[in-house]
């Protein structure tokens, strides 16, 4: 009997909370779609993300409003203090610009983005903002967090990058990746491009995970046609990931084996042989 009484119970207060995180969602999602209300007559900067984390080889992109609250048209100029070698670019509908002409109670996305130089130490950078009209300055303080850098070089143990190899063989040739960055680089592949029929494999085929400062060795085997001409050629090989990438030039130089050495010896002797036959059995007619 104590269960029959508590189920109607149970299920009334699952009914209850369900209602309300119903309405909540509701009113969260409400307010997410309301535009930005602006006092009458007063104008304004904002942003979106006033705060971002990325590295020094990304791009800091940050979404921007800006609002001219005033009763007359005004030409906005857009300024700021970056540190030495930064970049920024402000664009409206994907075009840079410089300054924005706006009408009286016009508002206007402007996104921005700002790029750091690659020694830029890791640590929060504030970048002030300035809309600039007359005596009218709307101002937007930004903050850029460099969390490191993404670099590597890819090289050989040695330095050397040319070698031999002959026709319808292959090479093993030893190259080296480093982590030359400050971030830990994930899921490295090594990948070659190289004359049309020849072939690459790699050992180990892909790297999860290179800490940085360190570095490790990859086996590259090059396997070459057969009947390749003999000369020089030149094989490609890119070590990347989604952060950065580094390539080197090698250059194989293709040597034809012995014995199509001995072979093309015997092919001219045996046709000096056969002219010679000609001439002493045809000559004399």
């Amino acid at each position: 009997m104590l269960l029959q009484l508590s189920n109607p119970l149970f299920s009334a207060t699952r009914m209850f909370t369900f209602i309300l995180l119903l309405m909540a969602s509701a009113f969260a999602s409400q307010a997410q779609q309301q535009p930005v209300t602006w006092p009458a007559g007063k104008s304004g900067f904002t942003a979106k993300l006033m705060n971002i984390e990325a590295a020094t080889s990304e791009t800091f992109r940050y979404n921007t409003t800006l609002h001219n609250g005033s009763a007359s048209a005004k030409i906005y100029e857009l300024k700021t203090d970056l540190p030495f070698g930064w970049m920024i670019a402000y664009k409206v509908d994907g075009s840079q610009v410089t300054s924005i002409n706006m009408d009286a109670g016009k508002t206007q996305d402007i996104a921005i983005e700002i790029n750091a130089t690659a020694t830029a130490s890791p640590k929060k950078y504030k970048i002030p903002i300035k809309a600039v009209s007359g005596s009218d300055t709307l101002s937007l303080n930004l903050e850029a967090v460099i969390k490191g850098s993404y670099s590597l070089v890819l090289s050989t143990p040695t330095g050397r990058l040319s070698d031999e190899v002959t026709s319808g063989s292959q090479k093993e040739l030893q190259l080296t990746v480093k982590n030359t960055g400050t971030l830990p680089l994930n899921d490295l592949q090594v990948t070659a491009q190289l004359p049309t029929g020849w072939e690459s494999t790699f050992e180990p085929a892909s790297i999860k995970q290179l800490e940085a400062g360190k570095t490790i060795d990859v086996k590259a085997t090059v396997k070459v046609p057969d009947k390749t001409i003999a000369g020089d050629y030149a094989a490609n090989f890119t070590a990347t990931n989604s952060n950065t990438n580094s390539q080197i030039a090698f250059r194989l130089a293709v040597k034809t084996s012995l014995l199509s050495g001995w072979i093309g010896v015997l092919v001219i002797l045996l046709a000096i042989g056969i002219v010679y036959y000609l001439i002493r059995k045809y000559g004399r007619r």
